[in-house]
């Protein structure tokens, strides 16, 4: 059987009028009946609003009176949704019509995934198909020197990335999660963490989830496309204020997550890095420098975030050691019963 589980599609808007109408379209076009929207928008200005309220009677709208971030609005909409799958979804991603269902078939092939994640496809931010189609996304990983990134970014889509695959994580920028393990993961309450802002708080999410024992599922019959404003090689041409955020969110990601034998693998590499960041910070991004205030001023309350964390870790150093790698690490997962595969498929076709 095909799965038909509420999915709570979960959208956080800020500044986004470029996007927003043709992505909610791509999402009430799914062929995917029991599907709810929530949005919250964190106080737009550029006419995002009155896009909006084009969409008032086919989902639920918040609108906050201050821009409280991407990952509190994340939280904010997945405390007012019903679903048992949440979808959580950035305004400049376009769906294909049966991303959710094979989302959610794929998830349910295994009772320990609480993560899923599709094929996410480069798109200009015109929402025009580039000349050269090129991944923007089939998961994240972690490298030794504790960078993040997208599995296959930037690569020529040539038809690969096509089997079931466990991954380390997803880009919340279209990432299904279970319900179950939002409940599991949290820390006071908090699915994705309010300090991090914006930026990395997938990353934290993905990790937190493995060291409580989740799994993240690939599938690539899920598949979208993303504009993706934020790559390792365009960093000077970003606001000031996201350079920081991902300077200050690095470390809190090893404050937070970081197992003393991991560190103990991989501490050349880590400091290495370290050295990098930091001299940048002090020589040409000096702007990014708050980011070590912030922590110093919130270390106590992070090192608590800390704590809850490892008293709940179920998985042993070997394997979170295993992820961590220069090239993308992946295993085997099931897919869907053929059966499944077949329905999901005509629906497809329409």
């Amino acid at each position: 059987m095909t799965y038909n589980d509420l999915v709570s599609v979960t959208v956080v808007t800020y500044n986004s009028g470029r996007f927003i109408k043709r992505c909610l379209e791509s999402v009430l076009e799914q062929k995917y009946a029991n599907l709810e929207v929530v949005i919250i928008d964190n106080a737009s200005t550029d006419g995002t609003v009155d896009i909006l309220e084009q969409f008032s009677e086919s989902c639920r709208i918040y609108y906050n009176d201050e821009n409280i971030g991407f990952a509190a609005a994340q939280n904010q909409a997945i405390a007012l949704a019903s679903g048992e799958w949440i979808l959580t979804l950035n305004p400049d991603v376009l769906l294909l019509p049966n991303f959710v269902q094979a989302l959610v078939d794929a998830g349910n092939a295994d009772s320990k995934a609480g993560t899923v994640c599709g094929k996410l496809l480069t798109i200009l931010s015109s929402f025009d198909l580039p000349e050269k189609q090129l991944v923007d996304s089939t998961g994240i990983y972690f490298t030794p020197m504790l960078r993040h990134l997208d599995r296959g970014s930037q690569e020529v889509d040539n038809g690969h990335y096509l089997s079931f695959e466990y991954v380390f994580g997803a880009t919340a920028a279209a990432a299904l999660y279970r319900r179950q393990m939002i409940r599991d993961i949290s820390i006071d309450g908090e699915f994705f963490d309010p300090d991090f802002f914006v930026y990395r708080e997938d990353a934290d999410v993905a990790w937190r989830a493995q060291l409580m024992g989740w799994r993240c599922i690939y599938t690539p019959l899920a598949r979208g496309y993303h504009v993706r404003n934020v790559l390792p090689g365009n960093r000077r041409a970003l606001p000031a204020v996201i350079n920081m955020h991902s300077v200050k969110n690095r470390f809190l990601l090893r404050i937070k997550n970081m197992t003393p034998d991991l560190y103990r693998r991989n501490w050349l590499s880590i400091t290495a890095r370290d050295v990098v960041v930091l001299g940048a910070c002090l020589i040409r991004e000096r702007s990014s420098l708050k980011a070590f205030a912030y922590l110093a001023k919130n270390y106590k309350r992070v090192l608590l975030k800390r704590q809850e964390i490892m008293k709940r870790r179920r998985v042993k150093d070997d394997y979170i050691a295993s992820w961590f790698s220069y090239e993308p690490v992946s295993r085997p997962a099931p897919k869907p019963s053929a059966r499944t595969l077949a329905k999901a498929a005509r629906a497809a076709r329409g």
